[in-house]
């Protein structure tokens, strides 16, 4: 192929496929005609001057899907393409896809157990309503803060509750206390016991991981005591419900573990639906020591995470 053609293949690509000029526009521009620009598009990619690629983000995410549930052992594992990997973004992804789920498996009667977050927040404001009969919706850890900091416990709670046509359960307790008498008697209250056991027999479980970091909203609440932290920042991969473990998804602290109100995690074994909602480089530890200890067996996370779930030995 002599230069000037070459040259003129090249022109004629860059035009139409890097700058989004229709064939009769560059036809204008450079004064030939219009078939000719087509063959040399076509004699342009025939030669491997221009090659096509297209990505499909969902035959990616179906991959990895089948490639977590057979690692992990789960019944189901969603995994929703993000454009970023960046915390925000990752949850509202999650709470798309999550909520979607849902709305499919909630069927008359459910019990639904909660528990708060901003990753559950991102979930409960895109539930949609299903006329469904009988449901409940029960709060799964306390949540009542010492600090400012907003838990969404509340609005959560209303969300579900709205899209679901139910009056939610309220667990209106710290999640973890300074002394294990004090929650024994929170607990002995029978009101509270009551809440306490239909979190025991929901039948589907919704929570996420508390990452190991000074800002995340369970270590802004004040509950911890400074030999509490020390044992966490040592110990622990990551929370769920508040209660901490280790990257082999044993509990880190029983003294810890018996001021902590809310479900245990030997508890999420038993559910139908155990529905663990995470995703973010700060959460790859605690996640992989979720799925080592078994609490759960419906996992939704993005992309990025799951290939670093998937590598991890």
């Amino acid at each position: 192929m002599d230069k000037e053609k070459l040259e003129k293949m090249i022109e004629v690509s860059k035009l139409y496929y890097l700058l989004d000029y229709n064939q009769s526009d560059i036809a204008k521009q450079l004064g030939i005609s219009r078939p000719t620009i087509s063959r040399l598009l076509q004699q342009a990619k025939d030669e491997g001057i221009v090659e096509i690629k297209i990505t499909d983000p969902t035959e990616d995410v179906e991959n990895l899907s089948v490639q977590l549930e057979q690692k992990f052992n789960l019944k189901k594992a969603i995994v929703t393409h993000v454009p970023q990997y960046e915390d925000g973004i990752i949850k509202m992804y999650l709470g798309e896809k999550t909520a979607s789920y849902l709305h499919e498996i909630v069927k008359d009667g459910d019990i639904i157990g909660v528990t708060w977050g901003t990753t559950m927040h991102h979930v409960a404001v895109e539930l949609k309503q299903k006329a469904i009969k009988d449901v409940k919706v029960v709060q799964l850890k306390g949540g009542v803060s010492h600090s400012e900091t907003n838990t969404y416990a509340n609005e959560i709670l209303y969300l579900f509750g709205k899209a679901f046509d139910t009056a939610p359960h309220h667990l209106p307790l710290p999640a973890i206390v300074d002394h294990i008498v004090v929650k024994q008697a929170m607990e002995a209250d029978r009101h509270i016991h009551r809440i306490l056991e239909l979190g025991k027999q929901s039948n589907i479980a919704l929570y996420t991981i508390g990452p190991i970091k000074s800002e995340s909203i369970l270590f802004r609440l004040g509950y911890f005591t400074e030999e509490d932290l020390s044992m966490i920042y040592s110990k622990a991969v990551g929370d769920i419900c508040s209660k901490f473990f280790d990257k082999d998804g044993e509990i880190c602290s029983k003294e810890l573990n018996a001021r902590t109100l809310g479900i245990e995690l030997e508890e999420l074994k038993k559910k139908e639906y155990s529905i663990l909602v995470a995703g973010g480089s700060h959460k790859i530890e605690g996640i992989y020591g979720a799925l080592k200890g078994g609490f759960t067996n419906v996992l939704v996370t993005d992309q990025f995470t799951a290939q670093f779930l998937l590598d991890k030995k």
